[in-house]
């Protein structure tokens, strides 16, 4: 708690610090897609799939890497690209609170999904809860309180965004996809995630965030969709 204010700060600066070119799109939206939310709501489907089961997948492509080549510990977004397949395109959060900036190219007519705050708990390390009713239980106390959500596309700030909480559906491996074969169950993950629209060709900007009682991120993507 004796961070949230700093957190908030920090949050509330990202919009302030959005790049220049934050609403410069090379494809300009008409008024009327303006006045529609570019939003799926919580409980819309892609692909046949929830997003509480997309937010179960976004965490298996997360942990999929080595740090050299992972999106999250990605400072530019150079590996952005990595591993992503289907109708949906993860974007990461990152770790640690220091305002993270990147720039990613995104094929056109794909999904965005990705988390303005999340957490996941696992079952290792000396003393860490052992069954999938404790890390449930866990995940979720950690989310319970969140303090501030942000999410501004093209310079549009978005509302609502406490609606789109996603407990992962059941415990899970989250190094499921992890090409050493690491297996660490039972996880569970809880959290705040949107599920954008494909956006249309050209430079977009989203800023992102969210603050909890012990834990905060602020993210920047500058969007190349084509």
């Amino acid at each position: 708690m004796k961070n949230l204010s700093w957190s908030a700060a920090l949050l509330l600066g990202l919009l302030a610090m959005s790049p220049a070119d934050a609403a410069d799109t090379a494809t300009a939206a008409t008024s009327e897609a303006r006045s529609s939310s570019p939003l799926l709501a919580p409980n819309e489907q892609v692909g046949w799939v929830t997003q509480a089961e997309w937010s179960r997948r976004w965490w298996e492509w997360a942990f999929s890497f080595d740090d050299d080549f992972s999106p999250v510990a990605d400072r530019t977004g150079a590996q952005c690209g990595n591993r992503q397949s289907g109708d949906v395109f993860f974007l990461a959060g990152t770790y640690g609170t220091a305002r993270t900036v990147r720039t990613c190219r995104v094929p056109a007519e794909k999904y965005l999904f990705f988390p303005l705050v999340n957490m996941l708990h696992m079952a290792v390390g000396r003393g860490a809860a052992r069954t999938c009713a404790d890390v449930t239980r866990d995940a979720g106390r950690d989310t319970d309180n969140a303090q501030l959500l942000v999410l501004e596309i093209d310079g549009v700030r978005q509302d609502g965004l406490q609606r789109h909480r996603q407990p992962s559906p059941e415990c899970f491996n989250p190094y499921a996809r992890n090409p050493h074969g690491w297996r660490v169950f039972p996880a569970a993950a809880n959290g705040y995630y949107v599920m954008l629209k494909p956006l249309p060709r050209g430079r977009h900007t989203i800023n992102f965030g969210g603050a909890l009682s012990d834990m905060s991120q602020a993210v920047s993507y500058t969007l190349i969709v084509e």
